[in-house]
């Protein structure tokens, strides 16, 4: 119960000041535990984002999936992928996930979540190819490299409206530079 209250506790750090709000102390403080306390269920703010993303990651990854699942054409299926990625921004699990890029991590956690990452890319391969990209994987890369930049665009309180970043990443996905 403990380590899942916090987690819970780091959720919502990140999700109310990013990475530099995960510390010990705020997660202590959070739980109502002493800070040493935390260090017996964590050794660095690293380990807690690595957990995080192993229990938030498949399940934001399912979501996505779902929303595919439920698309009919290829087209569809894109679309779906695109739109329920970007609506996850605002889930407190999203702040976890995005977490990843902490330049703190070690070899290992940077390891599992690069593989976690390429499942998620994996899901839209299939779709990719039954339109007829030559390369679906490397085509795959791309389009979620332009959702990458959407939730960064999302995620910075950018002048643009959440959805019409969305709208935008969805039309650069589906229909390229030619808008």
């Amino acid at each position: 119960m403990q380590r899942g209250a916090l987690l819970d506790a780091a959720r919502t750090l990140l999700s109310e000041g990013g990475t530099e709000a995960l510390t010990f102390p705020a997660l202590a403080e959070r739980t109502g535990l002493a800070r040493s306390s935390v260090y017996e269920y964590f050794r660095s703010r690293a380990a807690v984002v690595e957990e995080l993303c192993a229990v938030d990651f498949p399940v934001w990854a399912a979501e996505v999936e779902a929303a595919m699942e439920r698309a009919g054409t290829p087209e569809d299926k894109i679309e779906a992928y695109v739109r329920r990625q970007l609506a996850l921004v605002g889930d407190r699990r999203h702040r976890a996930v995005v977490a990843i890029s902490a330049g703190e991590l070690d070899a290992g956690a940077r390891e599992k979540i690069r593989a976690a990452h390429g499942g998620l890319i994996a899901m839209i391969v299939e779709a990719l190819a039954a339109l007829g990209h030559e390369q679906p994987r490397l085509a795959a890369m791309l389009l979620q490299g332009v959702v990458d930049a959407a939730v960064r665009r999302i995620e910075l309180g950018a002048a643009e409206d959440p959805d019409e970043i969305t709208e935008a990443a969805v039309g650069m996905v589906l229909r390229g530079v030619r808008g």
